[in-house]
């Protein structure tokens, strides 16, 4: 993954969070202080500039570096600010009952809670242990129970938006919106995806409970982990020569499993598609653009505008235009990356959606890492469709309204998929 990458993300899957080892305390606070400034120094010297010079980085880890960090006029950053930061710090050391805290904790906690100030769930900061969780999530394994995590808008809390086929989180009949209330007694109110995640996330074999809330009524399931393999991309050949195909997420791998499902149903005949994002949630801007280049007719696929009004376009060439009747599945939790590839195969109208309204998410997130190895992920703009529509708190509602019945799928060990039926219904009268 590259370290600018851009993410219309609105989901994580289960992420590892590795301990922390404890210093001793009391020890070392000459050196704490000296390691918040340079963390703080580095907080505004991000990616490319973070490297433009050593001398900052060598004031900052001097005993004194506070004495010689020069505060920029207006800055949150402030000689004050340290003072208090040391003064809390004596008192946590001094008072402080319930556990040992590092050093590298209270600096974490710190980093973390600059992000969480800016009131935005999808802004936050990443330890060093964090972000190699994240870069191993888009390798598409990783330890947990298969579950994929998005953010509830109503609630705030955090809620299951789909399982993996054969996971732990299917067998114990994990459903989509499913709310997240605990993880192992902990609760989740407050957390960001990355932390509820890795509450989840741990060691293959052991166990971990979830308290969920589902319609109203609170539930409590108990898994245990083992390795996940993400397939992001399902396909089938249905009948009357329509296909099937299924995109979870956009991870990095899933270019190569839609081109390679894609090229295997019109190898089997295919005169029709049924493309299925319900569920998906999001993932990476390169994965949903290359994905749009194999569909899509020469255009634009969606355009950003930062907050200086910087636009960036992502183009098609048309030379892949799909040349078969296409109906694309949405739901709810049909989010971010999902929402750019429907809002664009909607404003071309070279398909037509069947279901609910997407989720609405119409921002995007960079990843920036540190040189040692932490980061930031940091809302940097607005996208917007081909026809210049920002979708952020709206969504993108489908040609064909068809509620999904929850009760009849779930109901039966046959799983009838009524919005499944009806988008073959579509695809049929297309095919005509």
């Amino acid at each position: 993954m590259d370290e600018n990458q851009a993410y219309f993300d609105n989901t994580s899957k289960e992420m590892p969070r590795t301990p922390v080892p404890k210093g001793e305390k009391g020890s070392g606070k000459g050196l704490f202080l000296a390691g918040l400034i340079a963390g703080l120094a580095s907080t505004l010297l991000l990616v490319g500039i973070v490297y433009l010079g050593h001398s900052i980085q060598q004031i900052a880890e001097s005993r004194n570096a506070a004495e010689q960090v020069v505060f920029e006029e207006n800055s949150a950053v402030d000689a004050s600010m340290v003072t208090k930061l040391q003064a809390l710090e004596s008192i946590i050391d001094q008072y402080y009952y319930l556990s040992e805290v590092s050093n590298e904790e209270l600096q974490d906690g710190i980093y973390k809670g600059m992000l969480e100030s800016l009131g935005d769930p999808y802004s936050e900061y990443y330890t060093t242990e964090e972000l190699n969780a994240i870069l191993e999530q888009t390798e598409g394994v990783y330890y947990g129970i298969g579950a994929y995590v998005s953010l509830d808008s109503d609630t705030g809390l955090p809620k299951i938006s789909g399982t993996i086929v054969g996971s732990p989180a299917e067998a114990a009949d994990l459903r989509a919106n499913d709310l997240i209330y605990e993880v192992d007694g902990t609760s989740t109110y407050g957390l960001s995806l990355t932390e509820t995640v890795s509450l989840i996330k741990g060691e293959e074999g052991t166990e971990v409970s979830l308290t969920l809330v589902r319609s109203g009524e609170s539930m409590e399931v108990t898994l245990t982990r083992r390795k996940v393999e993400s397939p992001t991309v399902e396909s089938k050949m249905l009948d009357e020569n329509r296909a099937y195909i299924r995109i979870t997420e956009f991870d990095d791998v899933t270019v190569n499993q839609f081109a390679d499902a894609l090229a295997t149903m019109r190898g089997s005949g295919m005169k029709g598609l049924i493309l299925d994002l319900r569920g998906n949630p999001g993932g990476s801007l390169d994965a949903v653009v290359d994905i749009a280049r194999m569909m899509l007719p020469e255009g634009l696929v969606v355009y950003t505008e930062d907050k200086e009004g910087k636009r960036t376009e992502y183009d098609c060439d048309g030379a892949h235009e799909l040349e078969v009747p296409l109906v694309v599945l949405v739901d709810m939790n049909s989010a971010s990356a999902s929402e750019i590839l429907s809002g664009a195969i909607k404003d071309y109208g070279i398909g037509t959606l069947v279901g609910t309204t997407t989720f609405g998410k119409g921002i995007v997130q960079q990843i920036m890492p540190f040189r040692d190895g932490s980061a930031i992920k940091l809302t940097i703009s607005a996208y917007y469709t081909p026809n210049g529509n920002n979708i952020h708190g709206i969504g993108i509602e489908p040609d064909v309204l068809c509620e999904f019945d929850g009760e009849a799928y779930y109901g039966s060990e046959e799983h009838p998929d009524n919005q499944l039926d009806k988008a073959k219904e579509v695809l049929a009268e297309l095919m005509k």
